[in-house]
C-alpha cells in the first residue's frame, strides 16, 4: 500500500473511533481489552498519536520514552472533553504525514522504505485495531470490517514485521505450525514457531492448524480481536490458544 493509502485508512477509523467513544459511556469494559474501559482506550490512542506526531514533526531520531511522555502529549483532559482532544490529536497526526517531507529522517521501529511510510502504516493498523476495540462493546456485529486489501497489510506486518523481529517471546518446543488461507485476496502464509523462535513464509504448505477466512478476519484473528469460533479451521487449534497466549505487542510508555 502506499503511504496516501495508509493515511486515508489512518483518517477513516480515526473518525470511526471517535463515533463509538461519543456514544459509548466512558466507563463502559472493552471486551477486546478486559483490563481497559473507554477512557483508557481513548487515552492510549491519543497519546499514541501525539507520541507519533512528534517524532515525524520534529524529526526526532531517538524514541520518546515515558518520561518525555507528558510534555510531548500534554495534559490529559477530563471527561467532558476527552473525545474532542482525541480527535485534535487524530486530525494532527494526519495532517503531519500528509504534508510531511518524503526524505524525514526520525526514528522507527519496524523496516519500511522510509521513516514517513513506516509512520503512515504502522498508525493506520494501530487506530484501525483499536477502532475495533471501540467498537467492540457492541457487539461482534458492530464491529465495521476491514477492507481485504488494508487487512492483508496488517496481516503483513504483523508477520513480517512485529513477529520476525524475534523479541515478543513467540518460541515453543516441541515446534508448532499455523497457515493461514485469504479467501477474498490472493495471501496465504505458513508460520513455524519453534524454539528458537518464528519463521514466516507466504507459502501453501501443511500445518498443525489451518484457518480459512476473509482477510479481515483473519488480521483480527493475528490481533487478538476475534475468537476463531465461525471460521474455516481444521487441524490442531491449541495452536491458535497458544498465539493467542503469546503474541502480544505491549505499549511501554503508558502515563
Amino acid at each position: 500500500m502506499e503511504i496516501a493509502e495508509h493515511i486515508a485508512a489512518l483518517r477513516k477509523d480515526g473518525d470511526l473511533l471517535a463515533a463509538a467513544a461519543a456514544r459509548t459511556e466512558l466507563d463502559t469494559p472493552i471486551p477486546t481489552c478486559p483490563e481497559w474501559r473507554m477512557r483508557d482506550l481513548v487515552r492510549h490512542v491519543g497519546d499514541v498519536h501525539r507520541w507519533a506526531t512528534a517524532h515525524v514533526a520534529d524529526g526526532r531520531l531517538e524514541p520518546i520514552g515515558p518520561a518525555e511522555l507528558p510534555e510531548v502529549a500534554g495534559p490529559l483532559p477530563d471527561d467532558d472533553h476527552l473525545v474532542g482532544w482525541f480527535r485534535q490529536g487524530h486530525s494532527r497526526l494526519v495532517r503531519t504525514l500528509e504534508t510531511a517531507d518524503p526524505a524525514t529522517e526520525c526514528w522507527t521501529f519496524l523496516p519500511a522504505p522510509s521513516a514517513v511510510a513506516f509512520w503512515a502504516r504502522r498508525q493506520a493498523h494501530e487506530t484501525g485495531i483499536h477502532r475495533v476495540d471501540a467498537e467492540s462493546p457492541g457487539g461482534p456485529e458492530a464491529v465495521t470490517p476491514f477492507a481485504p486489501r488494508f487487512a492483508e497489510d496488517g496481516i503483513e506486518e504483523v508477520l513480517f514485521g512485529f513477529l520476525s523481529r524475534g523479541g515478543d517471546g513467540v518460541r515453543t518446543d516441541p515446534p508448532r505450525s499455523m497457515h493461514l488461507h485469504a479467501t477474498d485476496v490472493d495471501g496465504e502464509w505458513l508460520v513455524r514457531v519453534g524454539p528458537e523462535g518464528a519463521e514466516v513464509t507466504r507459502d501453501h504448505g501443511k500445518a498443525d492448524c489451518a484457518v480459512r477466512a476473509s482477510a479481515s478476519d483473519l488480521y483480527l484473528l493475528l490481533w487478538n480481536r476475534r475468537p476463531v469460533d465461525g471460521l474455516d479451521a481444521h487441524g490442531d487449534r491449541s495452536v491458535l490458544g497458544f498465539w493467542r497466549d503469546t503474541f502480544q505487542v505491549r505499549w511501554s510508555r503508558a502515563r
